[in-house]
């Protein structure tokens, strides 16, 4: 029998131009002409739900799984997406394996992506951790003199409000577990356990960072099976890679300089939002070049390139690619 695989993601209005990428991205790689893309509406236009239809096997818009008070929503529908993670086997049924991906995501190197699918395939959910020898700063420290009055982290902050400070300080000192990019499979036990404790999460603490903050204690706390990748696999750019000119890839900024899986724009909020924006990056050999972390194959025609058909990949290799016109920019 065929393994199913499905690749999901989600956006509202002003993530569609990210998403589109992160499609492209995706089928530009051969190994993904049998994986079904599906797609989390959360606050698309008429228009874009129409634009993106050819290229995802289903797209839905997900209610909330349960009763959310509206002072914490706040017309924030988008924050649907957030909590209805570790609900994707119900909203997209009939898949062995699911992936889902940030859609501020993008795909560099396709054996990351084999390792987030290898780990899936084990019964653990695949993922990486806020820590590396790149990602410095863990914790913010308040101090009174030399006496740490308050140490502050995504946790600490996060965990108290919504499972209290006992569970808050004993998860203080574990390193984040990221819920923008995971792979799970559908018989994996997970599913249900995080669900309940986002459902407890949500009564008392924020909506945004609920599935995150509850993924912490199912792993750490309650000890369900997880599959840790390095950090390369799932970048966050807010720390800066480095350039490989002769590949024309994202590396990591130490040895031996690994090309980068999946580039996660986090906390580079000024390209996330114009793709014409840019910083500089060191390459591998010095040098300081103007160029931005978004995905360089797009220039707009995804309604011309990609498709589910086996040639897709060829074709795609016909559009400008690697940061071209960032590269000619710095050069002028």
């Amino acid at each position: 029998m065929t393994e199913k695989i499905a690749f999901i993601s989600s956006a509202d209005s002003n993530y569609y131009p990210l998403l589109r990428e992160w499609i492209h991205s995706i089928r530009c790689f051969r190994e993904s002409k049998d994986i079904d893309i599906c797609i989390m509406d959360a606050g698309l236009t008429e228009e874009q739900i129409e634009r993106l239809t050819p290229y995802a096997v289903k797209i839905i818009k997900p209610d909330w799984p349960f009763p959310v008070p509206a002072h914490k929503v706040k017309g924030k529908e988008y924050l649907k997406a957030c909590i209805a993670r570790p609900f994707i086997p119900h909203l997209f049924p009939g898949y062995d394996l699911y992936f889902w991906m940030d859609s501020d995501t993008w795909v560099q190197n396709w054996e990351a992506v084999d390792l987030f699918i290898q780990g899936g395939r084990r019964m653990k959910i695949t993922l990486t951790g806020q820590a590396d020898r790149a990602y410095p700063r863990q914790l913010r420290v308040k101090w009174l003199g030399n006496i740490p009055l308050k140490i502050r982290g995504f946790y600490a902050n996060n965990i108290g409000k919504a499972f209290g400070k006992k569970l808050a300080r004993q998860m203080l000192p574990y390193h984040v577990l990221l819920a923008g990019a995971f792979c799970l499979h559908r018989d994996a036990p997970h599913w249900q356990r995080w669900q309940e404790l986002v459902r407890q999460a949500c009564r008392k603490g924020k909506i945004f960072t609920a599935e995150q903050a509850s993924l912490g204690v199912l792993c750490y706390r309650e000890n369900y099976a997880f599959e840790l990748l390095p950090a390369w696999c799932h970048w966050l750019c807010e720390f800066p890679a480095l350039w490989d000119e002769e590949n024309r890839k994202f590396v990591e900024p130490f040895l031996p300089h690994k090309p980068i899986g999946i580039l996660h724009l986090s906390g580079v909020d000024e390209m996330r939002e114009d793709r014409s924006a840019g910083m500089n990056f060191k390459t591998l050999g010095g040098e300081e070049l103007y160029m931005s972390y978004r995905y360089p194959r797009f220039d707009g025609a995804l309604d011309e390139v990609v498709s589910n058909e086996p040639d897709m990949y060829d074709r795609t290799i016909k559009i400008g690619i690697n940061n071209q016109y960032y590269l000619d920019k710095a050069r002028r």
